[in-house]
């Protein structure tokens, strides 16, 4: 039995992500391959050779792989995919885009979103937004596997000593073409990989509020900043900001929630954050059934004095 993880890089790095995927891959037993399709990739290749646990890197590197199209992607593995019996990629944007369209091209059902492995055949996931778990079986030959990076350890980038093979990188399937890209350049630590999360709601009543009470209080935390769907949809910040189901996951050491109520959708984005803060001056707020250590009070207040004591 061998199991393929698609990894998540930019041509010279692997992504924080891959990393997580290949300790689940690592817990359902079998050896470890990892698929690095891009373009001037082998950097990247080198890296996944040295993360513990991995016993081969298949390197796919061509022109057409340039821009990781999600199409031109999949059927790159699908044309690996002979030899596995599971197949798994991180539970991202990218991630959620390859592996359906590896599973439709396999026709095999896809498990996503994984949190837990029992066995190699049988898997925990979250479904009603994270209210529920659900335990499922799969008997298909080639299971197609999204992972919660979230739920597991990373693998540790040293100490493997897997070896990087060259395979032959198939050309442009023509179904789709990159058009282009706006790359944000961020002054904080990006949101899904920071220790240390400052997140605000609707509370805060405008962006203006938003950036004026919460970037003190993440500057000297050194944190990432985060936002409920409300406050994104409010106009308060861009989408990107967005924690929830229907936006990003996020488990860091610390999460401090500054004017939101708690709905369940957030909830599913940020329960599993290691310790919970929450300031509202709402009492019947949902957000204090998960927190660890709660603020009644009135976050104008109460954030700017925490700022300054910090």
């Amino acid at each position: 039995m061998a199991n393929l993880v698609i990894a998540e890089h930019d041509h010279g790095s692997l992504k924080a992500a891959t990393l997580n995927v290949i300790t689940a891959a690592t817990a359902i037993g079998g050896d470890v391959h990892v698929l690095v399709v891009g373009h001037n990739a082998k950097a990247a290749a080198d890296a996944a050779a040295q993360v513990a646990g991995v016993s081969k890197v298949l390197l796919a590197d061509g022109a057409a792989h340039a821009h990781q199209l999600p199409e031109n992607t999949a059927s790159q593995v699908v044309a690996v995919a002979g030899g596995y019996t599971h197949i798994l990629a991180p539970a991202t944007p990218h991630g959620k885009a390859v592996a359906p369209r590896v599973a439709a091209l396999l026709d095999k059902a896809q498990i996503s979103d994984i949190m837990k492995v029992i066995d190699a055949d049988t898997f925990m996931r979250p479904i009603y937004a994270g209210n529920a778990y659900a335990t499922v079986k799969s008997s298909d030959s080639v299971k197609v596997i999204t992972v919660r990076g979230t739920a597991f350890a990373a693998a540790a980038q040293s100490g493997g000593s897997g070896a990087v093979e060259t395979i032959a990188a198939l050309g442009d399937g023509g179904l789709s073409s990159f058009v282009s890209a706006e790359i944000v350049k961020l002054e904080r630590p990006e949101l899904t990989a920071a220790k240390i999360i400052v997140s605000g709601g609707r509370g805060l009543g405008s962006g203006e509020k938003y950036r004026e009470v919460l970037t003190p209080l993440a500057d000297k935390l050194g944190a990432a900043m985060g936002a409920s769907r409300a406050a994104v949809d409010a106009g308060y910040v861009p989408n990107d900001y967005q924690v929830g189901q229907t936006g990003k996951i996020v488990a860091p050491e610390l999460y401090i929630a500054i004017g939101m109520s708690g709905a369940i959708q957030h909830l599913a984005g940020m329960k599993d954050s290691k310790v919970i803060v929450a300031i509202n001056k709402d009492p019947d707020a949902p957000i204090f059934s998960v927190a660890d250590y709660g603020l009644v009070a009135d976050l104008f207040d109460a954030v700017p004095e925490l700022t300054a004591k910090l």
